[in-house]
This record gives C-alpha cells, structure tokens and sequence, in this order.
C-alpha cells in the first residue's frame, strides 16, 4: 500500500502548497513570500535579521554615509525664510542681527554704548543677555534697500553654500555636518564681538561658509586628494576674505574659518576606535566653552564685571 504524498506548505501562509525552502532557516516559503538572496531565496525574517546584522557604512569621521545633502537643502530653506521674513518685517534685522551693545535713547535713536547710561536709555546686544544674536545673525542678509549688494549677499552665500554642503557633507555624516555649520556661525560672531565696533550690527551666512571651507581643505588632505584644485578654491576663499574687510564683516568670515578649520580637524584626526566619538564630542563641547567664556570676558570689559 502506497503512502500519501508529504504536502508541504508556507509556514506564513498554512493554505497554499510550497516547495521551496529558505536557504538561511530553511522553512518552507511560497512565491509571495520568496525574496531573493546571493543564493536561492530567503523569508521575509530572515531577509530583515540579515539587514539589521549589516554593519552601517561610515564616513571617513565616523558619520552615517548619506547621498542626499538633506542639512544643506535645510540650511538654504533657513536662510531663505529668514530673507523673506526680514523683507517682509525689516525690524526682524534690528532685533536679530550680531550686535555687542549699543544704547536705545527716550527717542528710539541709537547711541554708543556706556556701562553707566543715564535713565531713559536701555541696552541691547549681548551684553543685554541677548545670547541668541550670536546664532540668528548667521541667517539673516543684507535686504535690497541696502545699496547693490543686497540681494546679491544672500544669493552668494546660497550658492556658496550649495557648492561647498553637497562636498562636505557627505563626507562628514548629517550630524557632524551641521554641529561644524552651526559651530563656524557662532564662530564667526563671537570674533564679531571681541574685535568690532561694539555698536556695529552684523549678518550673512558667511561664517558658516567659511567654516565649510575650511573643512574642505581638512577634509581633502585627511583622505590624500589631489589638492591643486583645493588649494585654488583656498586662495579664492582668502581673496573673498580680503575684499570683505571693506564689504562687510571679515572678523565673521575669519571667525568662521578658524572654527570650521578647528571643528574639522577633531572630526578627521579623532582616534578610530571606540573613542571617536567621544573625542570629536569633547573638541566640539571645548570650543563651545572657549566662545563662550570669550564672550563673557568681553561683555565684562563692556559693563565692568556688573549688568548692562
């Protein structure tokens, strides 16, 4: 007497007949749940305990590999809001632009900045606890109304940003990308409030830019590229630097540039094992404190240690 045919059947489908098996846990699969594999075909769970065992590509300083430059395409749609919000309310530059101290009389005039103003007047800037400056200044421009290089400010640095964000960001991950960014804005402004005019207000995204700049030369030796062009870009970088001094604020394209230079470096040269992390983390906090504690120095200079 002949036995009965063994059916087999999908072990996530109990109702339909399968013959084939899966190669890694060898349970039999039907053709929905088939996935093809290096070899024969694979279950839909061993297809994902697969992917979650991948290792994740890193960059050169450890960041997660990226194609897409997401923080740039932000970063531009940043500074564009900010543009069309100062078009649209010209005060937001007042209120929002780098400023160390000045002084606002009983007729809203502003005058040069004194520790021991008379009653009436009120402070502004950082020495008024107005920290914030030191960030929204890097996203917001010069508006048209001031002269032929209004527009043209933004629509530089956009450009710049764009050029320089889809190189260095994909080599730095998302993460470190935008602490170098945001780290090389307020570079740029705390450099603003230790060397200019105290009363001078300041924007542009150019410290940013620059720290980027920097971090594409950092970069570009770290991993041995050919460095003509790059050191072309360089001289290019200095020149706009130069010519700055008579245009608009070089104490925040040096700033940046130094930062960026100094961020970039932890990042490329930190250790390649377990402490990598923790090392560009603690150069990142460190610099921080350093912008930090020099602004402070200088806010007590200002105010002679007291409160504005």
């Amino acid at each position: 007497m002949e036995s009965e045919p063994v059916v087999t059947t999908c072990y996530r489908h109990p109702a339909v007949e399968c013959h084939v098996r899966c190669t890694r846990c060898e349970r039999y699969i039907c053709p929905d749940c088939m996935r093809e594999a290096s070899v024969g075909h694979q279950c839909p769970e061993c297809v994902r305990e697969g992917a979650r065992s991948v290792r994740q590509a890193r960059t050169i300083v450890g960041g997660r590999v990226t194609a897409t430059p997401v923080v740039t395409y932000a970063l531009i749609a940043l500074n564009a809001l900010a543009y069309v919000a100062e078009v649209v309310r010209p005060e937001i530059v007042d209120r929002f632009s780098v400023l160390t101290a000045r002084l606002t009389g009983p007729d809203d005039g502003f005058y040069v900045y004194q520790a021991d103003h008379p009653s009436g007047f009120h402070a502004e800037g950082v020495v008024a606890g107005e920290w914030e400056r030191l960030l929204t200044g890097g996203f917001l421009h010069l508006q048209p109304t001031e002269g032929t290089f209004g527009l043209l400010h933004i629509v530089m640095n956009m450009v710049a940003l764009w050029q320089l964000g889809r190189v260095v960001e994909p080599m730095l991950g998302r993460l470190r990308y935008l602490v170098l960014y945001l780290l090389a804005v307020l570079g740029g402004s705390v450099l603003v409030v230790l060397l200019a005019d105290p009363g001078q207000t300041s924007v542009g995204a150019s410290g940013g830019i620059f720290g980027l700049g920097a971090a594409y030369y950092v970069l570009a030796r770290r991993v041995g590229a050919d460095m003509g062009p790059v050191n072309r870009f360089m001289a290019y970088l200095l020149l706009w630097l130069l010519i700055s001094a008579g245009l608009t604020s070089w104490q925040g394209h040096l700033g940046g540039l130094v930062a960026g230079g100094l961020v970039a470096a932890a990042f490329a040269y930190a250790p390649r094992d377990g402490r990598r992390t923790l090392v560009q983390a603690g150069a990142c906090a460190a610099l921080l404190v350093v912008l930090a504690v020099a602004v402070l120095v200088r806010v007590a200079a200002l105010t002679g240690g007291g409160a504005a």
